[in-house]
């Protein structure tokens, strides 16, 4: 069984664990997000277990794409939940004005995201250099052991 499943309306659902390799996210993180009711599956097998369909992998990759923005589970919920709304027909601009503030807040969260990227970046190069340093002074050590001949 490759962990593909078809619904009787002729729809793909994958298993837990093939959901699980494609969205990068652990098989226990998914149950909890079941759990919690942030995703769900959109179906269960005969036996009990968790069906997803291609919309529940998309709703949980943008999840995985909130999580180094350090999004709470709250803000997912929400999101989730605006996302269904400003896709529909029963848009409003109160919903289009969330969306476009979830935006400017995650562009927020980008630039400090990377700005702290950068700060590593300067650490790391930090820490090379002091490894050469190290290093080299190892080596000088040895060579003013060794017998000269």
């Amino acid at each position: 069984m490759d962990g593909h499943s078809e619904t009787g309306d002729g729809h793909e659902t994958m298993h837990i664990g093939v959901i699980a390799e494609r969205t990068g996210l652990s098989q226990r993180t998914l149950r909890h997000y079941d759990d919690i009711g942030l995703v769900s599956p959109s179906q269960r097998s005969a036996g009990g277990f968790r069906l997803y369909t291609e919309e529940d992998l998309r709703r949980l990759l943008l999840i995985r794409r909130m999580k180094p923005l350090a999004f709470s589970l709250q803000e997912m919920h929400d999101l989730l939940a605006l996302t269904d709304v400003v896709t529909g027909p029963e848009a409003s601009e109160e919903d289009l004005e969330k969306l476009r503030a979830l935006e400017a807040e995650a562009a927020r969260r980008r630039e400090d995201l990377t700005a702290r990227a950068a700060m590593a970046d300067e650490f790391l190069d930090r820490l090379q250099a002091i490894s050469a340093q190290a290093a080299a002074a190892a080596r000088r050590r040895t060579e003013d052991h060794l017998p000269e001949g």
